[in-house]
């Protein structure tokens, strides 16, 4: 009996230790197939590092816009800062043509205004002057030295006064008659503008006391602009090649080419300004309404052609840290991040001096939506492309 229940203690203490055995074995092998299944999903994670899913639909939605990169026509361009000026024979100064105390012609005066050649702008008006109103003893003396001079007339013409006198009189109402203010009102006397334009300046304030040929505002037609650039003087030996310019307002990114404004190269400087250092260059073009002038902008100077050159829209250009990038299509909804070194751009292209070849495909519009899905991309399991 106790032979036996050793035989029977044997046998299971065989059946568990088998038991475990082929569940270990079981634990190992599951643990093996996790580990490679891992190790696959490494190495095809490692394949498509660096590449950026971006769907079709978020394409649509980002309005995304891809180049090929091909070799074309571009021009050295001369980087430098610059301000709008109108030309001066489109601007006018409106004087007083009296002394006394400033009043407007209407409700108020301000600088954008449009106004039409001869609209009445400012009144001066010295009746409460201490002196009494000039404009009114010129008015005064003006109708006698006339009542005078058509009596004098008439008896020079009879030969009843001599000609010596008469030329007497002559003078006296040619000197009241330029003495005269033009528009005089019961408000005093009245300036109007001398062109059609819109108001640049108003140097008065209601109530201010000014004295005759004191300038009042200034009127500036507008139609025609000019751009000053200031080149340092280290270029004045390129300044002999300028073809045109380019130029983007600090209020805005719209970029204006003097192309297409009927613009024209004025004259550039023979000297250096000894206060600045830098030699002016002057364009004149056509106002197409919203250049604002007195505004600061930067102007791209365009100078000798470049042939066979690789450059890319300025849109297609990013910056992070002092590095530029750009991003390259490699397959439908696949999208690269690649480093450029770029040079000069003229505003609206910029160069590309290595990074990107012939036939490339770049992102012009939408880059910053292919940015940001950057940081969310997962290449799907199974994808695949043509590289």
């Amino acid at each position: 009996m106790r032979k036996y229940s050793c035989f029977l203690f044997s046998a299971l203490c065989l059946v568990i230790t088998g038991c475990h055995s082929v569940k270990e074995e079981h634990h190992d092998h599951e643990h093996e197939l996790e580990s490679m299944e891992d190790l696959h999903s490494h190495t095809a994670e490692k394949a498509h590092a660096g590449e950026i899913v971006f769907h079709e639909e978020q394409a649509r939605a980002a309005g995304l816009e891809v180049i090929t990169v091909s070799p074309s026509s571009f021009t050295e361009v001369i980087h430098v800062s610059g301000q709008i000026q109108s030309t001066p024979d489109n601007e006018a100064t409106v004087v007083s043509a009296s002394a006394g105390v400033v009043d407007f012609a209407g409700k108020y005066l301000t600088e954008g205004m449009s106004v039409k050649s001869g609209t009445p702008l400012i009144t001066v008006s010295a009746k409460n002057m201490v002196n009494g109103d000039p404009s009114v003893a010129a008015e005064v003396e003006y109708e006698s030295a006339l009542r005078e001079y058509e009596r004098a007339k008439s008896l020079v013409a009879d030969r009843l006064i001599s000609q010596e006198e008469f030329e007497q009189v002559r003078l006296r109402y040619e000197k009241a008659k330029n003495a005269l203010p033009p528009v005089i009102t019961s408000s005093g006397v009245t300036v109007s503008s001398p062109i059609d334009g819109y108001i640049k300046k108003v140097y008065v304030k209601k109530g201010d006391y000014v004295q005759i040929g004191q300038p009042l505002a200034m009127v500036t037609r507008n139609k025609r602009l000019q751009l000053r650039a200031e080149v340092s003087e280290k270029y004045a030996d390129r300044l002999p090649t300028l073809t045109g310019a380019n130029f983007k307002p600090s209020y805005g990114n719209t970029l204006y080419k003097l192309s297409d404004l009927n613009g024209r190269l004025i004259s550039y400087g023979r000297t250096v300004d000894e206060n600045s250092f830098y030699i002016p260059v002057i364009f004149d073009f056509d106002n197409c309404g919203d250049i604002v002038p007195g505004s600061y902008v930067d102007v791209f100077l365009l100078s000798l052609p470049l042939m066979d050159v690789l450059a890319v829209p300025v849109s297609a250009v990013t910056e992070e840290q002092g590095l530029y990038f750009v991003y390259v299509q490699l397959d439908k909804e696949v999208f690269k991040k690649q480093e450029v070194h770029i040079g000069l751009s003229d505003g609206e292209r910029v160069r590309i001096l290595s990074g990107l070849k012939e036939g490339d495909r770049v992102v012009t519009k939408g880059t910053y939506q292919v940015k940001l899905a950057a940081t969310a991309s997962v290449i799907p399991e199974g994808h695949s492309h043509a590289h």
